[in-house]
């Protein structure tokens, strides 16, 4: 079985995204397999998990590195791309947005977010993509606006005194940032686009993983690649951050790329990384040094879009 083929033999949510981004299959046939992540598999099984009060797992987040919360739950419905226009995606929707509160921000509504802006980041990611922007995005992005730091990115340290963006921060607010512009357009939000660009600079200025100061990898950890990412930072979620943001990709991606290919398996495939501290629902991925479809797909995309697969 070659690496497509063992690709397709997956889950809905990993073939639609394989008939998109390396077959360039036909929109219905693409959108064809994507309505079935809400019926079948993965996505099927989280929506059957939710309360009724709209909580995955009792809690907006999850506590001590619970993965089970209802904030990493639409981020999963959301990597798994369950169609937002599902009669059950969208009941899941509206029992968050109705149920749901930070409960320890003002008990604000799920979709206002909260203080941290890794997590605003996110539940700007999540509300775009299930058609949520609202009165809460707008907080938001006001918020995320105010809070870039001087060299370009954001830190959720800010409040305690970091000066200094963060990797992890800054690839999260993108992701939103992103989400939000492909909905309203970039054109008619300036502010909101110089300051993307300007996260992005933070990164590329860095190689996407290096310290501008000595060149040295800044975190072991960014060459770990685990899906889904939650809040952490790695090379192959910042390359497929670029990929999706489009263009014509910058030179100075090119160590990341280097890096990436460095961890392509004699079989072309890429192995799962170490997972992620935290109680799941279940496994997505596979075991730590197995195969992995996720990171085989996300790395094989990134190929496709820079022009090197």
């Amino acid at each position: 079985m070659d690496v497509t083929e063992w690709l397709l033999d997956s889950d809905p949510s990993i073939r639609w995204q394989v008939m998109r981004d390396l077959l360039a299959a036909p929109d219905e046939s693409v959108e064809a397999e994507r309505s079935r992540v809400a019926r079948e598999g993965w996505g099927a099984r989280l929506l059957g998990l939710q309360d009724d009060d709209g909580y995955w797992g009792g809690d907006e987040y999850g506590e001590n590195g619970d993965r089970r919360g209802t904030h990493w739950t639409l981020h999963l419905l959301r990597r798994l791309g369950a169609d937002p226009g599902d009669p059950a995606v969208r009941a899941a929707v509206e029992r968050v947005r109705e149920g749901v509160v930070w409960k320890w921000f003002d008990h604000r509504g799920y979709f206002h977010g909260e203080v941290e802006e890794c997590v605003n980041g996110g539940v700007l990611a999540v509300a775009a993509y299930f058609g949520e922007l609202g009165e809460g995005s707008e907080g938001i992005i006001a918020r995320l606006l105010d809070e870039r730091l001087d060299d370009g990115g954001w830190n959720c340290e800010r409040e305690t005194g970091s000066t200094r963006s963060s990797f992890d921060s800054t690839i999260c607010v993108l992701e939103g940032l992103l989400a939000y512009e492909r909905v309203v357009g970039s054109a008619t939000e300036p502010a909101i686009a110089e300051a993307r660009r300007g996260g992005e600079e933070y990164l590329l200025e860095r190689s996407l993983f290096r310290r501008r100061s000595t060149g040295e990898l800044v975190l072991p950890r960014y060459a770990n690649f685990s899906f889904p990412p939650y809040w952490f930072y790695d090379v192959l979620r910042a390359l497929d951050y670029f990929r999706e943001a489009g263009g014509t990709p910058d030179p100075r991606i090119a160590d990341a790329m280097d890096l990436m290919l460095d961890q392509r398996g004699d079989d072309g495939r890429w192995a799962a990384g170490v997972p992620w501290r935290g109680e799941v629902f279940f496994a997505v991925d596979a075991p730590e040094g197995e195969p992995s479809r996720w990171n085989t797909l996300r790395a094989l995309r990134v190929l496709r879009w820079a022009g090197a697969d």
